[in-house]
């Protein structure tokens, strides 16, 4: 769902904030020529919103080359001719784009837009300093090179870039927030390309935007510190990113299919017949969006449920590994388009088509269904008596475990699900919850689709159990990461 904040001035900036991605983008507009800086793969919302304005869509900023979603900047590039603009990079591009220099400006109507290079987060990382119309510095469109509260993980490009490592990028980080950006004037507004929820950072604010000056003094990254001191805090608490973060960086580099033809290609409608032959006949994945609690009580077997109500694509983008994986599609009636949509928000591109009725018309076409057993707290309390060889399994991530958990219960986390499998024996039942039951449900689909059948979920997760005062619970420590 996209939401907008707009900032009082003499030119429109907008915060365009996609809460499934804990992403902004940026829509600014002076004297009938607008800029988009890190446009979402969909990009008619700008394109409608420069037009209902009489504006015209000049420029598109990228802050870097993202890994944790694809851009829409060539798409948004071919339908309006406006100019793509990244930072200073020695990257070959798939396209045409303007590789500015340190300090180079960018005329927007009255106003002007400075360039001014941050590596660290990535080496071709990027800040945008807006200069309004009266020649104030106004606002600093940060990338993932200064969050709210955090700062971008130095550890992502290399991935990519073999020679670099994580404390390298480290050094040139806490170079580029001294030099650059914390001589910068107090009353600045800082709009980072994330918030928390994202993987880019590890500990970052609610807030989408704060003035520099306040986050001078309460941004851990940002106080007086050595180098090395800096170096090690910002290291401590990294978990690996997600497998998909290096495929998404290739993309932005070196470009994608249209989003046109994305959403045409995965919007075939296939009946029980054909979406059951192109399961057996093809590598294609049963992904099947709809709510937890209704997925387990009949899906197509083999089938992995990721809700399409929760952080979607990003959980896609963590537990299937490769972007282009074919994928076949259960979804709930009218919602079809939207799944596609988010999924080509992280690069996967490759839905072949959806379920033409839902689950429904598979049960009627007399198609073999599978459930998973699903209990409440009461009912696991139950079972912790009546079978108490039965253990407690927490697919909550590793920073969420070791603040406050059920004792005597096994952490083993859905966002590394392979490793997590070793903690899990065939022959024993498990009792599997999350926080509030959607990650749980992810986690025991997978494993049923790989032959796991004793994993019962724990509706309402550890929310439920906390509340129930029913079982002994660990002493709360306070997280030093999100990750």
């Amino acid at each position: 769902m996209l939401s907008f904040n707009e900032l009082k001035s003499t030119m429109k900036i907008e915060q365009i904030y996609t809460g499934c991605l804990a992403q902004g983008a940026y829509y600014l507009e002076s004297n009938g020529e607008a800029a988009i800086i890190d446009p979402l793969r969909e990009v008619q919302p700008y394109i409608d919103k420069a037009n209902s304005n009489g504006a015209k869509i000049k420029y598109i900023f990228e802050t870097h080359f993202h890994a944790d979603f694809v851009s829409g900047h060539i798409d948004l590039a071919k339908k309006t001719n406006a100019s793509i603009v990244f930072g200073p990079t020695d990257m070959e591009l798939g396209f045409e784009a303007t590789v500015a220099k340190d300090q180079q400006e960018f005329i927007l109507g009255n106003s002007k837009i400075r360039v001014i290079h941050t590596p660290g987060h990535t080496m071709e990382s990027s800040v945008f300093l807006l200069i309004n119309e009266e020649g104030k510095q106004e606002a600093l469109f940060t990338g993932d090179t200064l969050f709210i509260g955090d700062v971008g993980r130095p550890d992502l490009a290399q991935k990519v870039v073999a020679d670099l490592t994580q404390e390298k990028l480290a050094g040139y980080l806490y170079d580029s927030l001294r030099e650059k950006i914390l001589p910068l004037p107090d009353d600045l507004i800082i709009y980072p390309a994330h918030g928390a929820g994202s993987a880019c950072g590890k500990n970052m604010s609610k807030e989408t935007h704060d003035t520099l000056g306040n986050q001078k003094k309460t941004n851990y990254a940002l106080q007086e510190m050595s180098k090395e001191s800096f170096t090690s805090q910002v290291l401590n608490g990294l978990t690996p990113p997600p497998a998909y973060f290096p495929q998404n960086v290739m993309m932005n580099i070196k470009g994608y299919d249209s989003i046109d033809e994305v959403l045409e290609r995965g919007q075939e409608a296939l009946s029980p017949g054909d979406f059951e032959y192109l399961a057996n006949q093809t590598g294609a994945i049963v992904l099947d969006t709809r709510n937890p609690e209704v997925f387990a009580k009949g899906f197509i077997p083999n089938a992995i449920n990721i809700g399409i109500d929760g952080s979607f694509a990003v959980w896609v983008g963590s537990l299937i590994p490769d972007v282009k994986q074919e994928l076949l599609i259960v979804a709930d009636k009218g919602r079809e388009e939207e799944v596609i949509t988010r999924l080509a928000r992280v690069g996967y591109d490759y839905a072949i088509g959806f379920l033409n009725g839902g689950i429904a018309a598979w049960t009627e076409a007399g198609k073999e269904i599978d459930i998973i057993p699903s209990i409440d707290v009461n009912e696991l309390k139950e079972l912790s008596i009546t079978h108490p060889e039965n253990l407690v399994l927490d697919v909550r991530k590793a920073s969420e475990h070791f603040s406050e958990h059920v004792v005597g219960s096994i952490n083993a986390p859905l966002d590394y699900i392979n490793d997590s499998m070793n903690e899990i024996n065939k022959d024993k039942t498990y009792m599997v919850h999350c926080a509030g039951g959607y990650r749980s449900m992810v986690f025991c689909s997978i494993l049923r689709a790989r032959g796991y059948d004793n994993l019962i979920n724990v509706k309402g997760g550890f929310d439920a159990i906390k509340s129930a005062n029913k079982f002994p619970i660990s002493d709360y420590a306070c997280p030093t990461t999100m990750l």
